[in-house]
């Protein structure tokens, strides 16, 4: 990246709180990418689970768990995922919330943890939501899919991620 991936806000937080010389060219190019490096693509398509954060055009925030098991995730390029929306009549609030937020807002963030190792990875993009047959037939029991097209990933250290044992 030649130009810096963060807004005026982190930069004055890093001055402030931070370290900003750790921030060089190196380092950035290192832990802030535009796309999902190939290593990562099996973990993502593993996890059974993650955090989808989205925001409403008057910056109402909204973050939500998005469950289903192994393969709710589909990395269908470096820099494109794809995720269902379960029917939430059946097993959700109804409340659309996080739907609601893509139609008006695109801009995502989706968290991923493993509480296994610790790792952790920061995926964010632009979502669209898709009702057409060949983006639901990998997810049969889909009500529509959002894909996210990747602006900026970023591991994060397992720091602070306790160890839990599933139930």
């Amino acid at each position: 990246m030649t130009s810096s991936p963060f807004h005026a806000g982190e930069l004055d937080a890093q001055q402030r709180w931070g370290n900003p010389e750790l921030w060089t060219e190196a380092r950035i190019g290192q832990l802030i990418w535009d796309r999902i490096p190939e290593q990562f693509h099996a973990r993502i398509e593993a996890a059974p689970f993650f955090f989808l954060a989205t925001s409403s055009p008057d910056g109402r925030c909204d973050c939500s768990f998005k469950g289903g098991g192994p393969g709710l995730v589909k990395v269908l390029a470096p820099n494109r995922v794809a995720f269902p929306h379960f029917e939430a009549r059946v097993k959700g609030n109804g409340a659309y919330m996080s739907l609601g937020n893509i139609l008006l807002n695109p801009c995502v963030s989706m968290l991923f943890i493993d509480f296994n190792d610790g790792a952790r990875l920061r995926v964010n993009g632009k979502a669209s939501i898709h009702e057409n047959a060949a983006m639901m037939e990998p997810f049969p029991q889909a009500e529509c899919v959002v894909v996210v097209d990747i602006e900026l990933v970023a591991p994060s250290c397992p720091a602070y991620v306790p160890r839990l044992v599933p139930a």
